[in-house]
């Protein structure tokens, strides 16, 4: 059986779904007026791998993940590029997908966007002015959040606990602070719509009610995303989505993937540390980033290091390299069951850093077992001869032989100082040492593997 931290019940338990036979899931997706950073994508592979564990044990999974393309920063990037709204929104999109592929993401069932859904966000602004859980105010329509009473349930947070004018926006038209736009009048002709209310635009927060209500119902298994969505994006949905449709649960499991800090710092464009994924990209296979996002806890906060980047293509060399010695195509598939461990691991709350360490202890037992639950984590995307090349001329330069062989007697010796001092010197000049039970062997690395 599945294990999941719910955020809500704040504790990991069973993964019942409403319906066994076709589990659902909501992922809230880019608003894009950009490329996304680092920390964008972390929940792309989480939920990448969720939706292959859900498929894996349930006949059928439908995973919807969205797009945002109703955002005042959308029509102030596309001022400034002095391009129209919807041009931004094309290319940045495009570019969003690319960037989904070089992570190794499947591709999901339904990418709704928000202005394909304004009928249903302006239907269920209707239902909470009807029933009094929203009121209009200087030309904007805003959910008044004292009249749901667990209000604070999913974050934690009271509304005596909100900090005004920290994340919760404070202005005249409002009864009360922490009240939160459901429709806003539209400035702007690139981004507006007609309403009962005026020509206008959603607040963010019923985009995503609206569309997960339209594809999954009132009611269905997964909501996911960012921790820094708990609060107010993901409270306010469900604040709006209960209120509107009374007896609904909404999403009956929260799933959220912890924050992405850059060498020890949290990332920001003011510490000259915020990093897009295209410009990882530019330094890193996908498959390391990957890799990497799976080499931590879901829930646990991620530190993107240089060091770090270098340890995984290096791990990820050597399992290549041990496909490569077992004679096996990284990319050919295998029809034979996940191991056993393995798929325990993932089972448990998805615990990505001990399937990898599993993952690791198959590379010596069984590499084919090793290839089966590395594509199952949408790995071993790449060729032999691009990760482990091999030049014959280093390999039989008598330098190296005659450091390689020293190495070996230091270590029968048990001089381990010697044997590191060699294996160093040999890393150094590209020389990567794999100890074998046969012996040693040794392979030229890439020059973006030494650092």
């Amino acid at each position: 059986m599945v294990h999941l931290f719910d955020s809500m019940q704040r504790k990991k338990q069973p993964f019942k779904p409403i319906n066994p036979d076709r589990v659902t899931m909501y992922l809230c997706g880019p608003t894009v007026y950009g490329d996304i950073h680092i920390g964008n994508a972390r929940p792309i592979v989480v939920f990448d791998v969720l939706s292959r564990l859900l498929r894996h044990e349930f006949p059928e999974v439908i995973y919807v993940r969205n797009i945002t393309d109703i955002d005042d920063k959308i029509i102030q990037r596309a001022a400034e590029l002095q391009i129209s709204t919807q041009e931004l929104v094309r290319e940045t999109t495009a570019r969003f997908h690319a960037d989904c592929a070089a992570l190794g993401a499947l591709s999901v069932d339904h990418e709704p966007r928000a202005t394909e859904y304004l009928d249903e966000m302006i239907a269920m602004i209707e239902i909470l002015i009807a029933r009094d859980h929203a009121y209009v105010s200087g030309r904007h329509v805003l959910f008044a959040s004292a009249t749901y009473d667990d209000y604070g349930g999913l974050s934690g947070r009271s509304l005596d606990d909100q900090v005004v004018g920290a994340r919760v926006e404070v202005a005249d038209y409002k009864r009360d602070a922490h009240d939160f736009v459901l429709w806003k009048p539209a400035e702007n002709a690139q981004l507006g719509w007609d309403s009962p209310w005026g020509r206008g635009r959603p607040g963010w927060h019923i985009e995503c009610s609206a569309m997960s209500k339209a594809l999954l119902g009132q009611d269905f298994d997964i909501h996911g995303g960012g921790y820094d969505l708990v609060f107010p994006h993901h409270e306010n949905e469900r604040a709006q989505n209960c209120c509107a449709y009374p007896g609904s649960g909404f999403a009956h499991t929260w799933l959220h993937n912890g924050l992405v800090m850059v060498e020890g710092e949290k990332m920001s464009k003011s510490l000259g540390n915020f990093i897009t994924l295209r410009a990882a990209l530019d330094q890193y296979p996908g498959e390391a980033l990957r890799f990497l996002f799976l080499g931590s806890h879901y829930r646990k906060p991620l530190d993107y290091q240089r060091a770090k980047m270098q340890q995984t293509l290096r791990t990820l060399q050597r399992m290549y390299c041990r496909l490569s010695e077992a004679g096996l195509d990284p990319q050919e598939t295998d029809e034979i069951p996940l191991d056993a461990d393995f798929l325990t691991a993932l089972r448990n709350d998805m615990n990505t850093p001990l399937a990898l360490s599993r993952l690791s202890s198959l590379a010596r037992q069984n590499p084919r077992q090793m290839r089966c639950c590395g594509q199952f984590l949408g790995l071993f995307t790449r060729s032999i001869s691009e990760v482990c090349p091999v030049q014959q001329s280093t390999m039989d330069d008598p330098a190296i032989v005659a450091k390689v062989t020293a190495r070996e007697n230091a270590r029968k010796t048990k001089d381990f100082a010697t044997a590191d001092l060699l294996r160093a010197e040999l890393l150094a000049q590209g020389i990567e040492i794999i100890d074998t039970p046969d012996g040693a062997r040794w392979r030229k690395i890439s020059a973006h593997l030494l650092g």
